[in-house]
């Protein structure tokens, strides 16, 4: 379809998030013509940046440690699965993102926490809801919205892109329609797809994350649905290992309840206890963390509700461990919740089979006793949550739901943020940064590693690949 509105430009960035606006910037300030195409319209449109808690770190870990031990964190944290070229990066380039922020003026403060070293200010986490107005990472889109303006680029609101434009020499534009159907081209030198991952696309999601999306719930902006994907693919760009995605538990109840979404999640609940289905068996292995736990979730099937599964002193202790805990959170916020002096009784209240979850904690609790909770069915691994007994009533079970924010596979891409084939090789003049981007985390594992900084380092590497700076 032919267009009247037509825009040149050296480099067309698709999205305007974190990893978007810092390869903008950065073309910018290398004397580039860039232009930032949005889809959501808006001043200050949702993204998944602005509703981020502006944290930067490596796998829960300070992002000034040793580059190899940041690399060696990496590999553990995703099973090897991750791409050493982009571990490598990443654990590398990782502090001069950051210093290069601040060099625009993006204010840092330290956490509670000695991995939240770097967290933009003011603080976006809050108590409960999502809060995310004059906060950390609201704040600095704006003034990268504002450094891309004073280098005379721009950012184009409410315009989606639908294709990419190839020619004999690689990409050389794209194509799209605007929020009133009116559709535009853009002819570029190089395109940088950035509009976040898949999360939004029921279709995607069902293929590769949950057979019933609908019991998956969006913490999330719900403005990323795929079109880099797609657009890479058409244009001969691979996809990575497109499993899993970085989210939490919930309280089921945040399905209806927006005060209990994004915070508080039920992790550090589950990670110490139990996560049980309706029969009282356990789903998982509870020590590779929330995320794993909330992917295993919502890849099973068949209807069926889950529960998180806790005694008196788990809720006091583990429950009570950061700003945004279950405890005393959940009931503030009128979250269900199940309490009585017997696991009988407590699985009687909450639905649960009794003597199912009777049997199901009995045995967890000799394996936890003896140091064997390795040989439990499903394992139980120790090394990185310890497990506790349950043993101090009274006891708590707490219905949840998997909550999802950003897919962790995508565009497969190298250490350039290259879009690459199968085989390897680069698709000329197209790069894919941030969360649309794969070989980083997820696969078998769903191992996380952090989306802002992988949002900040991809978005510079294309940058600067783009303007010939060596690696």
């Amino acid at each position: 379809m032919a267009s009247d509105r037509k825009y040149v430009c050296d480099v067309a960035v698709i999205g305007g998030g974190i990893s978007g606006l810092v390869a903008a910037v950065r073309c910018a300030q290398g004397g580039l013509r860039v232009l930032v195409l949005e889809r959501q319209s808006g001043e200050r449109y949702l993204c998944n940046s602005r509703l981020s808690a502006g944290v930067w770190h490596i796998c829960a870990s300070d992002v000034l440690e040793a580059p190899a031990v940041l690399e060696s964190k990496i590999l553990a944290a995703t099973g090897g699965e991750a791409d050493p070229a982009l571990a490598w990066m990443v654990a590398h380039e990782a502090a001069r993102v950051i210093d290069w922020l601040r060099t625009l003026g993006v204010r840092f403060m330290k956490g509670p926490y000695a991995y939240q070293r770097f967290v933009m200010a003011p603080p976006a986490v809050s108590p409960q809801g999502a809060a995310w107005e004059g906060r950390g990472p609201d704040v600095a889109l704006q003034m990268l919205e504002e450094a891309l303006n004073g280098l005379g680029g721009s950012l184009l609101r409410g315009h989606r892109a639908t294709g990419l434009e190839t020619r004999q020499e690689g990409i050389g534009g794209l194509r799209g329609l605007t929020q009133s159907s009116e559709p535009f081209e853009v002819c570029a030198g190089n395109v940088i797809i950035a509009d976040g991952g898949f999360q939004s696309d029921p279709g995607l999601v069902r293929e590769w994350i949950a057979p019933d999306p609908g019991r998956v719930l969006a913490r999330n902006s719900r403005a990323s649905s795929g079109d880099g994907l797609r657009m890479a693919q058409e244009a001969g760009g691979a996809a990575s290992d497109l499993r899993g995605f970085y989210g939490h538990l919930l309280s089921k109840d945040a399905a209806w309840n927006e005060a209990l979404s994004p915070y508080p999640y039920l992790d550090y609940l589950a990670t110490a206890g139990v996560v049980v289905d309706a029969a009282g068996k356990r789903i998982a292995d509870e020590g590779l963390g929330g995320v794993f736990l909330a992917n295993r979730i919502a890849a099973r099937s068949g209807p069926g509700d889950h529960f998180v599964v806790t005694d008196q002193r788990i809720w006091e202790e583990c429950g009570t461990f950061r700003m945004t805990s279950p405890n005393p959170l959940l009931a503030r916020l009128g979250a269900t919740m199940y309490q009585a002096d017997s696991i009988e009784a407590v699985a009687g209240l909450a639905g649960i089979d009794a003597s199912g979850l009777a049997s199901t904690v009995a045995a967890y609790n000799r394996a936890v006793a003896n140091g064997s909770t390795a040989g439990l069915d499903p394992e139980r691994s120790a090394d990185k949550y310890k497990p506790w007994p349950l043993a101090v009533p009274p006891y708590h079970v707490f219905p949840v739901l998997p909550g999802i924010t950003y897919t962790m596979g995508g565009i497969a891409i190298d250490a350039h943020a290259r879009v690459v084939t199968g085989t390897g090789t680069p698709v000329a003049h197209l790069y894919a940064v941030g969360c649309a981007s794969g070989g980083l985390e997820g696969g078998t594992r769903h191992g996380y590693v952090g989306g802002l900084v992988k949002s900040g380092v991809t978005g510079l590497r294309a940058a600067e690949h783009i303007l010939g700076i060596p690696a």
